[in-house]
């Protein structure tokens, strides 16, 4: 019995040492793959970004659970809505030995958390994030939203040539990494199409009265008018529209309108153009299953930032089931390679481009009473 006692504790202690030193698999636990979750909980992102996200996620978990072929458990922070939050949020989840971390939704705060995962060899797989160059970071990094240098060219393409703007405006916020980048491409893409830009108003994050740079958008009298902003401040862009009398000759366009942004500026949000990366009405294979066990489950109607996590999971699972490891190396070999049908864009189809941006065919859509309708 002592002899058998110590052949088990050698046993034990040179399988600890191989998985010490070998660094084959992140550990299971009771079967199932911890993946690290990044979303707001609290502050200002926490309603428009954060909840839909985190729903997005937990259906996505429970349905592939039930499949059976990976089982996920989640090891959920709050990143406080902070760039500070975030880079503790990612600093805890690798201390936590995960091998990948999703969630991540803003685009600054991703620009500052990314490296941690980089350098740690931690997946960080974004589901919003759009601003140009962010996956660049390097090889572990990865997002599920269309980047800005990928949506805008054909979103303006699509719109110039249906309605035909030859001299814009745009407004952006001037410390949002997301909106210095996508009106930074606008301004590419529009002067590349020989498209004049008149004015190029700006604000900040958290400011609430536009009055004073829509009316100097008015005074120059632009075809449209671009906003790259977050949810907040779009949604207070569009309502004060009406109060300073806004004329409908200038079409807006809002690349990352949601409903959300649309319910909240309420009449001034009618006309207004987005370029989506999801809707509920698209034929997507699987779309409208997600649509209903959505309604199902949560009570309420999907927001996009739920579908592009939903979606992210799935992609993310299948990278697991594929590479047959939880390596984080194997991982991302396996997302690098992916060919995955999604609930996202017009056909489902997606893949990733050599630096870890999704590729999949946008939407247009406009806001026609009171809501998004396909663009026609």
């Amino acid at each position: 019995m002592q002899k058998r006692k110590r052949i088990d504790f050698l046993a034990c202690a040179l399988l600890v040492l191989c998985l010490a030193s070998c660094g084959e698999d992140t550990p299971m636990v009771n079967g199932h793959v911890p993946i690290g979750v990044v979303v707001a909980l609290t502050g200002k992102h926490a309603k428009p970004y954060g909840f839909p996200m985190q729903r997005g996620f937990e259906l996505a978990r429970e349905e592939i659970n039930n499949r059976g072929d990976v089982n996920l458990t989640f090891i959920t922070v709050d990143d406080q809505s902070s760039v500070d939050g975030a880079k503790e949020a990612v600093r805890h989840l690798v201390d936590q030995g995960v091998s990948a971390i999703v969630g991540l939704a803003i685009s600054t705060h991703l620009k500052e958390a990314a490296p941690i995962a980089q350098e740690n060899k931690v997946i960080a797989f974004s589901s919003v994030s759009s601003a140009a160059g962010l996956s660049g970071i390097g090889d572990f990094i990865f997002r599920t939203s269309l980047a800005v240098n990928i949506s805008v060219p054909s979103g303006v393409m699509e719109t110039q040539e249906k309605l035909g703007y030859k001299k814009v405006a745009t407004i952006y916020d001037e410390i949002d990494v997301y909106a210095k980048s996508s009106n930074e491409m606008l301004r590419t893409v529009l002067e590349a199409n020989g498209v004049e830009i008149l004015i190029e108003e700006t604000f900040h994050t958290g400011d609430t009265d536009f009055s004073q740079q829509l009316t100097n958008i008015m005074a120059m009298a632009p075809d449209a008018l671009f906003i790259s902003a977050l949810s907040q401040e779009i949604a207070g862009i569009l309502a004060q529209t009406p109060e300073v009398d806004f004329p409908d000759t200038i079409q807006i366009i809002a690349p990352d309108l949601t409903m959300d942004e649309v319910e909240k500026a309420g009449d001034g949000a009618e006309g207004t153009i987005g370029f989506i990366g999801w809707s509920s009405i698209s034929d997507a294979l699987g779309n409208q299953t997600f649509v209903r066990n959505y309604r199902a489950k949560y009570g309420i109607e999907p927001e996009p930032w739920a579908a592009q996590s939903y979606a992210t999971l799935y992609v993310l699972a299948n990278a697991i089931k594929t590479a047959q490891s939880t390596h984080p190396t194997a991982i991302r070999d396996a997302l690098a390679q992916t060919n995955f049908p999604t609930i996202l864009g017009k056909s489902g189809a997606f893949s990733f481009d050599p630096n870890g941006d999704a590729l999949y065919d946008q939407i247009i859509m406009v806001v026609k009473d009171g809501e998004l309708q396909f663009f026609e």
